[in-house]
C-alpha cells in the first residue's frame, strides 16, 4: 500500500494505491486538487504560485487521501513522490513533504519519474503486459516512448520545441479562448470547418518520430493577423484547422512508430498506449484510433482522470518498484529535467 505524492506542475495530488502479488491494483482514494483559478488571469501556470498552493494545500490532500482510503498514514508500506522532471519549486514542495513523512514514520521512500508514472498507468487501469509502446502528449511533453519493463525505456521520438498540449495553449490565448487551451480550442473547433485552412503539418515527410509545432503556432498566428478583426466563424474555422493539422501529425506519426515497434519485436503484440492530457481530445483520439485499427494494434487509454497529473499514477509507479525492492536514499534531489531513458531509470536485477 502506498501513498503517492505529485506536485510536479499546478496540481497538488495524493493517493492512497495497493498493488498485490500477483500486478492488480486497488485504487483505495485519488485526491486532485486543480490550480486552474490561481493561473487563469495570466493565460498559464505561474511557477511561483503554483508552488505556494502546493506549499498550502499539500498536507490537507494527504490528509483527505488517507481519510478516504479509511487508513492511518502509518498504515502505509512506502511513500511515493515526483522528484522530476516538472516545475522544480513544486517539485521540491511534494518531495521535500514526502522525505519528512518518510523519515519521521521510519518508511521507505521512491523518488519517482513523472514520466515513468504516466508510462505505467496503463499497467494500473488496464493490466497492460510489457513492451508496449506509449505516447505522451501533454503540456509539456510529447513523445514516443518503447516500455519494455520497470525502469528500461527507449525513447524514440520526442518535440523539439513545443510540446502539443503547450501548442494548443499558445492557440487558445492567440484566440482569446482562455486557459486551459486543449479543452478551448476542441470546443470551438466543432463549430467549424477543419478544411478551410490548409495549415502546415512540420516535418511530416521525414522518417524521423519527432514533432515540432513551432511552424504550425507560426502559421496560425500570421492567418489571425491576416483576416483581424476575427469573425466567430474565423476562429472556429482557424481551431479546426489547426485540430486537424496537429491529428494528420500526431497520427501518421503514430502509424510510423507503429511500424517501427512491429519491425522491431515481431513477437510482441503491437500495443499503443496513449497518456497525458491531450488524450482528451476526441478528434486526436479518434485519429490514434483509425491508425491502430489499420495497423492491427491495440489502442490503450486509461480513464482521463488519470492520463491528467494525479497522485495514483506516482503510487502505482512507487509500487511498482517497491515490488522490485527498489527505493531511495533520503538525500535524492529533485530534478527540473529527467528523460526517461537515462541509465539511472533501470531496476537492477533481482
Amino acid at each position: 500500500m502506498i501513498l503517492g505524492i505529485e506536485t510536479s506542475c499546478d496540481e497538488t495530488a495524493a493517493a492512497i494505491v495497493v498493488r498485490d502479488q500477483f500486478g492488480h491494483s486497488t485504487i483505495r482514494s485519488n485526491v486532485v486538487r486543480s490550480q486552474l483559478d490561481e493561473h487563469a488571469a495570466f493565460g498559464g501556470v505561474v511557477p511561483e504560485l503554483a508552488a505556494r498552493a502546493h506549499v498550502t494545500f499539500l498536507d490537507h490532500i494527504i490528509a483527505q487521501a488517507c481519510r478516504e482510503a479509511d487508513i492511518a498514514l502509518a498504515d502505509v508500506d512506502a511513500i511515493a513522490a515526483t522528484a522530476g522532471p516538472g516545475l522544480i519549486g513544486g517539485v521540491l514542495v511534494g518531495l521535500t513533504t514526502a522525505k519528512a513523512l518518510a523519515a519521521a514514520l521510519d518508511k521507505p521512500l521512491l523518488a519517482i519519474n513523472h514520466l515513468e508514472a504516466h508510462a505505467l498507468t496503463a499497467r494500473m487501469t488496464n493490466g497492460v503486459a510489457f513492451p508496449y509502446l506509449m505516447l505522451l502528449v501533454s503540456g509539456g511533453h510529447s513523445q514516443f516512448v518503447l516500455v519494455r519493463g520497470v525502469g528500461d525505456y527507449q525513447r524514440w521520438g520526442t518535440t523539439i520545441d513545443d510540446a502539443l498540449g503547450e501548442a494548443f495553449d499558445k492557440i487558445a490565448k492567440l484566440l482569446t479562448l482562455g486557459h486551459p487551451g486543449g479543452p478551448a480550442v476542441e470546443a470551438i473547433a466543432k463549430l467549424g470547418d477543419p478544411k478551410r485552412f490548409k495549415f502546415p503539418r512540420p516535418l511530416l515527410r521525414e522518417a524521423r518520430l519527432d514533432f515540432s509545432f513551432s511552424g504550425l503556432k507560426t502559421a496560425v498566428r500570421l492567418q489571425a493577423e491576416a483576416l483581424a478583426p476575427l469573425s466567430d466563424k474565423d476562429v472556429a474555422d482557424i481551431a479546426a484547422s489547426f485540430q486537424a493539422a496537429v491529428s494528420e501529425v500526431v497520427s501518421v506519426r503514430a502509424g510510423q512508430a507503429l511500424a517501427r515497434f512491429k519491425a522491431e519485436l515481431p513477437d510482441a503484440s503491437p500495443q499503443l498506449v496513449v497518456a497525458g492530457g491531450v488524450a482528451a481530445n476526441r478528434a486526436i483520439a479518434a485519429a490514434l484510433a483509425d491508425v491502430c485499427e489499420k495497423a492491427g494494434a491495440t489502442l490503450i487509454v486509461p480513464p482521463i482522470a488519470l492520463c491528467t497529473d494525479n497522485g495514483a499514477m506516482v503510487a502505482w509507479a512507487g509500487a511498482e518498484r517497491f515490488a522490485l525492492g527498489v527505493s531511495d536514499p533520503l538525500d535524492v534531489t529533485a530534478r527540473p529535467r529527467w528523460p526517461l531513458d537515462l541509465a539511472d531509470m533501470k531496476v537492477p536485477l533481482q
